[in-house]
């Protein structure tokens, strides 16, 4: 005879996890109506999370209303439930306390007037034969669409051609926010002169890498504007720390997390990012399109960093 579990708070919550497209949100909304509910815990790659209510009384109205098929249409697919006697431990990957050294976030650093003006540099579709007339340069690439201004990354050589800057430089209406972050952060003694605006579809992503040491001083500011993002940094440990950029940001990498740290963005069309009640707890955000604005100071000569590993410049004299 297959033994019952005895009745308990915690409630196992099949196929409702965070890979399976569910929301802590979603789980609040329909788990709120049985009664006051304690925590909601979704583990990060799991298809299942777990559901606390302040006592066995609510658990079980949980557990008879899935049974009759009540709320099994809510997510347009059904939940299996069962009891456990507890939850597990887990650990929040934005807690870890591991963060790239030299990196730098300004939350709420644009006005939505500000990132709305900003957002008329977005990437816009040409025809092949108008791109070579343009005063800045298009490309639509694999992951993303790009445009420069000031001067065009070659993404097969991974750098630039500072003898042949583009005809337009970066639009005046960035400098204001350049002075802004000068003044802030106290870096940047020269204004950056390269400009590359990404757009990123949801879906789409762009591939870890290091900015070319011999084409860029320290220093890189990132602008996100219209959707946050999650970007992935990863030191030459091997360590990953998933980082969190907040929509109308400006994040400045400088030092270790600018030369020997890579950062990329994975392509998804979700990221499982802290809940907004600050419990510790994750749920799971939808990406919407995003549009970065990334300035760097082209570098004259060669880089004399202290990351010999990941430096270009220095790395070339080994051979």
């Amino acid at each position: 005879m297959e033994m019952k579990h005895p009745k308990t708070q915690f409630l196992f919550i099949g196929n409702g996890g965070l890979v399976c497209g569910v929301q802590r949100e979603d789980l609040m909304t329909i788990f709120n109506e049985f009664g006051p509910i304690e925590d909601i815990v979704m583990l990060p790659e799991k298809p299942y999370s777990f559901v606390v209510f302040q006592d066995v009384q609510n658990a079980e109205a949980a557990m008879l209303a899935s049974i009759r098929g009540v709320f099994l249409q809510e997510l347009n697919h059904s939940f299996h439930l069962s009891y456990v006697d507890k939850v597990p431990h887990h650990v929040n990957p934005y807690e870890s306390g591991l963060l790239p050294p030299g990196l730098i976030l300004l939350e709420d650093f644009l006005t939505e007037e500000e990132e709305n003006l900003l957002m008329e540099l977005d990437v816009k579709e040409e025809k092949e034969d108008d791109i070579n007339n343009t005063v800045v340069c298009h490309r639509s690439l694999k992951h993303r669409q790009v445009k420069h201004y000031g001067f065009e990354f070659n993404y097969r050589t991974n750098n630039v051609d500072k003898d042949h800057p583009l005809k337009e430089p970066i639009p005046t209406i960035c400098i204001q926010h350049l002075r802004r972050i000068q003044d802030i952060t106290g870096l940047f003694p020269k204004l950056p002169d390269q400009l590359t605006v990404n757009k990123y579809l949801p879906g789409q992503g762009i591939p870890p890498h290091i900015d070319t040491h011999s084409a860029f001083e320290d220093g890189i500011i990132s602008l996100s504007l219209g959707s946050q993002i999650v970007m992935d940094f990863q030191n030459p440990a091997g360590e990953h720390v998933p980082f969190l950029l907040p929509r109308r940001s400006a994040l400045i990498m400088t030092g270790e997390s600018r030369y020997s740290w890579s950062h990329g963005i994975t392509p998804r069309k979700t990221d499982v990012v802290p809940d907004t009640d600050h419990s510790g707890q994750l749920t799971l955000m939808h990406r919407r399109t995003r549009v970065s604005l990334t300035f760097r100071v082209i570098r004259r000569g060669e880089c004399n960093c202290g990351y010999p590993k990941q430096c270009d410049s220095q790395q070339k004299y080994k051979r």
